[in-house]
């Protein structure tokens, strides 16, 4: 009996190791705000890689922890594009010149609502929490508010 119980319950453990594993490697996040249209609408679910800013490329999207960015104030996720990294240009719509060590340039790809690199200059590396790996769907209560 107690060998059925463990052929039972070991696939339920596998699992419940597994999704345990997954949470510290991803991360589904919610877009709020238009700043990401029309790549991204408010609503979309994506799933994020937790990574550093290490691994990132010019183009991808990132997710940023807005309390890590000097002038972004509150605490709260934001969802980005990569503009610049590490000695790279910084476009002329965000002031142009070389981006510093330890920073990148991020910016939204609706520049007319959207706050980011135009406006708090180039963001510390720390501030990434992971790179967009796909989209999940739309969460409905947030396409009608």
């Amino acid at each position: 009996m107690a060998t059925l119980t463990a052929f039972v319950l070991l696939p339920f453990a596998a699992l419940a190791v597994l999704l345990v594993a997954a949470r510290r490697v991803l991360l589904v996040v919610t877009v709020r705000g238009a700043s990401m249209t029309p790549a991204l609408l408010p609503g979309d679910r994506i799933l994020v890689l937790r990574r550093s800013a290490r691994r990132l490329r010019d183009g991808g999207i990132v997710v940023l922890r807005s309390d890590r960015i000097p002038a972004a104030g509150r605490d709260d996720l934001v969802v980005k594009r990569v503009a610049a990294l590490a000695g790279g240009r910084v476009p002329p719509s965000a002031g142009g010149g070389r981006v510093p060590e330890g920073r990148l340039v991020v910016l939204g790809d609706n520049p007319d609502v959207s706050t980011d690199s135009r406006v708090w200059g180039p963001v510390p590396a720390e501030s990434v929490v992971g790179v967009m790996v796909g989209r999940m769907g739309r969460v409905a209560d947030a396409v009608r508010g």
